[in-house]
C-alpha cells in the first residue's frame, strides 16, 4: 500500500476508502506541522491546524479531482485553514520563527564562528517576521518546505512564472531587511 501515490489514495478516500487517510496523514504530518510552526511559531496550534486540514480534506474529499499535485492540493487547504484561523481569531500578528533552519556545528567550529551564526540566525528571524504574511508563505512553501512552483502557483491561484517573481521579490525584500539588520 506505501506504493500508490498521493493522488491514488486521495482518489480511494474520495471514492470511499477512508482508511486510506490515515496513510496520507502519516506521509504529510511533519511536512504540514513544519509549514505551520513556520506561520505561527506555536507548536500546539500547528498541531491542531495540521488536525484540521485533514478533518477539511475529509469534508472537502469530493472536490480532489486527480488532475493536480494531491501536495499542491493539500497545501491549498492548508493555506485556507491558517488564513480562517487567524481571520477568526482577528490575530495581526503572525510570527515567524525558522526552525527548520539550524545550524550544526563541526567540532571544529570556533566559537566566535558559533556565535556570528547564531546572530546571523536571529537576524534572519528578525527579517522573516518584518515580512508580509503573504510573502514568508511564499518563501516557507519554496525554501523550507521545497516545493515546485508549478505547486506554489497552484497553491496561491497564480501561474507558475507568477509564483517565481513572487519568491523572487520575497527574497528580494528578505536580503533587503536581511542586510538592513546586519548594518545595525
Amino acid at each position: 500500500m506505501q506504493t500508490l501515490t498521493d493522488n491514488a489514495l486521495m482518489l480511494k478516500v474520495k471514492f470511499g476508502d477512508i482508511q486510506k487517510l490515515g496513510l496520507l496523514y502519516e506521509r504529510h504530518k511533519k511536512r504540514l506541522f513544519g509549514f505551520f510552526y513556520n506561520m505561527n511559531s506555536d507548536a500546539t496550534l500547528s498541531e491542531d491546524l495540521v488536525q484540521n486540514v485533514f478533518m477539511r480534506i475529509l469534508k472537502y474529499k469530493h472536490t480532489f479531482t486527480g488532475e493536480g499535485s494531491f501536495v499542491a492540493w493539500m497545501f491549498s487547504t492548508a493555506r485556507n485553514v491558517n488564513y480562517d484561523y487567524y481571520k477568526k481569531s482577528k490575530k495581526t500578528n503572525n510570527e515567524y520563527q525558522i526552525s527548520s533552519v539550524e545550524y550544526k556545528l563541526d567540532d571544529g567550529i570556533s566559537m566566535e564562528e558559533s556565535l556570528m551564526r547564531n546572530e546571523e540566525l536571529k537576524n534572519l528571524k528578525k527579517a522573516m517576521h518584518k515580512m508580509a504574511p503573504e510573502k514568508r508563505e511564499i518563501l516557507v512553501l519554496s525554501k523550507f518546505k521545497e516545493l515546485k512552483f508549478s505547486q506554489i502557483g497552484e497553491i496561491i491561484g497564480c501561474s507558475e512564472g507568477a509564483a517565481k517573481v513572487k519568491a523572487h521579490r520575497a527574497l528580494k525584500e528578505l536580503r533587503t531587511i536581511y542586510l538592513q539588520l546586519e548594518s545595525i
